[in-house]
């Protein structure tokens, strides 16, 4: 499917798919969004030694780059490894045209998003000390083969359910659930009753939250 770029409310951009009417990031703001949803209401909640995180999906990067940077500012007495899953990488000339680097002030940026993008999929890699970072290229519904140490913090970030549908669906979160380890956090944008129910059903303690800009409400879910 052709992609567009095109530039949010925060001066990040985001990719726009013409034919399912979707953007990858809220148009109200990209950089913020992420920040606001995996950091803030992920990362930052996350106080193990070891942080295993799984991502679905990997998307621009966009993810692993605010984390990278706020791995960063910590005394990186903790590691973190980081499991990307994505079925349709994005291409070199995106890579290049979205540049999030430019609005992060810690120079090493530039060039972490280029070997975030440059590293080979299916093979870990240290992106910075004590950070690793596996691209898994697959279809999220393969997750149940996918051979992963136990999960700690999910960020839940499959496009929304007006156009794939079936990644909102009890099976999907299911094969997330047996993943992840006991208080476990999961995070997404969505706060739809049907997910929030869907996570209830599988044991997990869901909390609303309030949303990135533009968004009234999102969702944490701990694993029980």
């Amino acid at each position: 499917m052709k992609r567009e770029i095109r530039t949010t409310n925060d001066g990040s951009k985001t990719l726009y798919i013409n034919e399912l009417n979707e953007n990858y990031h809220s148009h109200h703001g990209a950089l913020q969004e992420a920040e606001h949803v995996f950091i803030k209401n992920g990362l930052n909640l996350i106080n193990n030694c070891e942080i295993n995180i799984l991502e679905l999906g990997f998307g621009t990067g966009l993810n692993v780059l605010v984390t990278i940077n706020e791995y960063l500012k910590t005394d990186k007495n903790h590691m973190i490894n980081y499991f990307s899953l994505e079925k349709y990488p994005i291409n070199e000339s995106e890579v290049q045209d979205l540049a999030y680097f430019e609005h992060f002030s810690n120079p090493e940026l530039k060039n972490i998003y280029q070997k975030i993008h440059q590293t080979e999929w299916e093979k870990p890699a240290e992106i910075s000390k004590g950070f690793t970072l596996k691209k898994i290229q697959c279809d999220f519904l393969d997750l149940k083969d996918i051979d992963l140490p136990k999960i700690n913090l999910v960020y839940y970030d499959c496009f929304g359910a007006r156009v794939q549908p079936d990644l909102w669906e009890k099976p999907l979160f299911e094969m997330v659930s047996d993943k992840m380890d006991i208080n476990g956090l999961l995070t997404t944008y969505s706060s739809k009753g049907s997910v929030r129910r869907i996570l209830q059903e599988l044991n997990f303690r869901v909390e609303k939250k309030q949303g990135p800009p533009g968004k009234r409400e999102m969702i944490n879910a701990v694993k029980l």
